[in-house]
């Protein structure tokens, strides 16, 4: 056989590979949905549930973390920190309130794009338009972080007002610091 011959063979079986693999695809939809992750465009995967303020998500093939933008859960995981009252239960509130649902970042005009530990600074919604750092303050899981500007700030102080009042999460629960910038802090967990 000529080598024209087994170039015409190869691209023949490739083709028919290729349009076998097509048509299965076709008769088993389960298939795709393994194949290929039903992703809205402009959201993303979360591949980590760091703390209550902090993901990971699978950006273009790339693990990239991201802060939540203007909203502060108490610690877990901060090395010169011990662990803070409710610093649990936000990380599980954050991971139960997301769930395996892709979420949509949107920066902030007033934010820079990254904090000092090179973390992406974004809002965070759910396919259903919730807002996170909202729900987490709310519902009383973590504090509005005014330390920087972000055009949200006046929402979600109200936000805190109304669960402080209400004695929400760590409001009833934890006996929150007011800290040199304004905001609040927990206490280490009781």
């Amino acid at each position: 056989m000529t080598t024209r011959g087994r170039k015409r063979l190869v691209s023949l079986g490739v083709s028919l590979v290729v349009a076998g693999l097509g048509w299965y695809i076709n008769q088993h939809p389960s298939v795709t949905k393994t194949l290929v992750e039903n992703i809205p465009a402009g959201s993303y995967k979360v591949v980590e549930f760091v703390d209550g303020d902090t993901i990971a998500v699978n950006m273009n093939g790339q693990k990239e973390t991201i802060r939540f933008v203007g909203v502060d859960t108490p610690e877990t995981h901060d090395p010169r920190k011990v662990v803070q009252c409710f610093g649990m239960a936000a990380a599980s509130y954050t991971k139960q309130l997301i769930g395996n649902n892709p979420v949509r970042l949107e920066s902030d005009p007033l934010s820079t794009n990254r904090d000092r530990y090179n973390r992406l600074l974004r809002y965070i919604y759910l396919p259903d338009g919730k807002l996170v750092q909202a729900e987490i303050i709310k519902n009383g899981y973590g504090f509005a972080y005014t330390s920087f500007p972000f055009t949200k700030s006046d929402e979600f102080l109200a936000y805190q007002k109304t669960a402080r009042e209400q004695s929400k999460g760590l409001w009833g629960s934890c006996t929150p610091q007011e800290n040199q910038y304004g905001g609040f802090t927990s206490n280490p967990a009781q």
